[in-house]
């Protein structure tokens, strides 16, 4: 084994002791390290965001916290931190902190999607593809891995409901990590374990998230110097379409107002902001029949994070184009087009038509994270053929974005959100 390759398999040892205790006034909380009887050894984490990082988790065991009235999620509420043997169905290369923060963020977007069968596709600790779907969890992971299968390529999976066999064969058709549901039916799990290294996890607290909503967790931010801030967890006040506030300004004496949306753009926002509460900001989410067909993340500009969403949209529809066609990524195609004719001609047939389709992104919805303080990021998404919009408003040009989708035709909705989404 070369050098290079020890590094992802010499594993730091875990120096953190058995329990942990944060005491925030005379209010106090009781954390157990979480281990694991792993091939007759006591495993914790694998290791931490990188393998030179030792690392360890902490369940909460006892206590509570009360602040301002509000009570926050404790004790006996545990999901990924309370996974024991019996949960790890199969244990793979045993978990790190990358797979399980990845599963927690997936249960972090599906706790506002528990009304339809959901599934939730992650890697670095944002959604590659999310849906949810009256068909069931199948139907809804199929979706999913399209939205960007590109992407999806060694990605956790959550869904919110008992993994089905049709969910099973998508899981089988590429190469996954993690694979967590609350419940797996007959005959899944014997395929899923000829997959060696899959972990897979039994969570079956996933069935109850809605009980988690509006109670907030501790949210802890470490600071490089060794000091910490210490927050409210985000709370969706987005839980149906009728929570949305109508898009309204008034500027220099004159009203503006958007058009509402239609029963199933709503349904498609309320989807795609409760999707948004897990993506890393800036980012807009395109969506559309349930699913998401592109998602720009982690941008430091509104319009970047656009142009960043139509860019990857392109790209994975002609993706998706050179699959079907030629059984190859488009990566593999252009690849080829390099020594062969056929094959260059065969891509630029492929790439015009994505541009054409404007990348599947025609009849999408829209929703982002903060406010558009400029009309540019609009009129770029909406030349992209969305039908409408969510966004927080309290931008002081509300009154240009209204005009600006009052302007587009066929005229696109906007709703406000109240709040915003901005996820660090």
């Amino acid at each position: 084994m070369s050098d290079l390759k020890k590094m992802y398999n010499t594993l730091s040892q875990d120096p953190f002791p058995a329990d942990m205790t944060v005491r925030l006034g005379e209010q106090e909380l009781t954390f157990k390290k979480r281990t694991w009887e792993i091939e007759g050894e006591t495993k914790g984490l694998r290791y931490g965001e990188n393998p030179d990082q030792p690392a360890a988790l902490y369940e909460l065991v006892s206590g509570g916290l009360e602040f301002d009235g509000v009570k926050f999620r404790g004790e006996g509420q545990g999901l990924v931190s309370a996974l024991t043997e019996e949960h790890m169905l199969q244990a793979g290369k045993h978990p790190g902190k990358t797979n399980l923060t990845d599963v927690d963020n997936a249960l972090n977007i599906l706790q506002y999607l528990y009304a339809k069968p959901a599934a939730v596709i992650l890697k670095h600790n944002n959604p590659c593809g999310a849906s949810w779907s009256e068909e069931g969890v199948g139907t809804a992971l199929s979706n999913a891995f399209q939205a960007d299968r590109i992407a999806a390529f060694g990605g956790a999976i959550v869904v919110n409901r008992p993994l089905t066999m049709e969910a099973v064969e998508v899981i089988d058709s590429a190469y996954f990590e993690v694979v967590a549901a609350p419940a797996f039916e007959e005959g899944t799990l014997e395929i899923l374990k000829k997959r060696k290294n899959l972990r897979i996890l039994q969570i079956p607290g996933i069935m109850d998230l809605e009980k988690l909503i509006g109670q907030p967790f501790l949210d802890i931010k470490s600071l490089m110097d060794g000091g910490m801030v210490v927050q409210f967890s985000f709370r969706n006040r987005i839980l149906s379409a009728d929570d949305f506030i109508p898009a309204v300004a008034d500027k220099d004496g004159s009203s503006y107002t958007a058009r509402t949306p239609t029963t199933k753009e709503a349904d498609d926002l309320l989807f795609a902001w409760a999707v948004e509460a897990g993506v890393t900001s800036n980012s807009v989410i395109f969506a559309r029949d349930g699913v998401t067909t592109a998602i720009g993340t982690g941008e430091q500009d509104r319009v970047g994070c656009v142009e960043l969403a139509v860019t990857k949209a392109r790209t994975k529809y002609a993706d998706l184009l050179a699959f079907d066609q030629f059984k190859m990524s488009i990566f593999e195609l252009k690849l080829k087009a390099l020594k062969d004719e056929e094959a260059a001609a065969n891509l630029a047939a492929i790439e015009k038509k994505a541009a054409e389709d404007k990348g599947g992104l025609t009849g999408s919805v829209l929703v982002s994270d903060g406010f558009f303080p400029f009309r540019d990021g609009v009129d770029l998404c909406m030349a992209q053929g969305i039908t409408a919009i969510a966004q927080p408003g309290g931008s002081i040009r509300d009154n240009e974005i209204i005009q600006a989708v009052n302007e587009a035709s066929p005229q696109v909705a906007m709703v406000f959100t109240g709040q915003r989404s901005f996820k660090h």
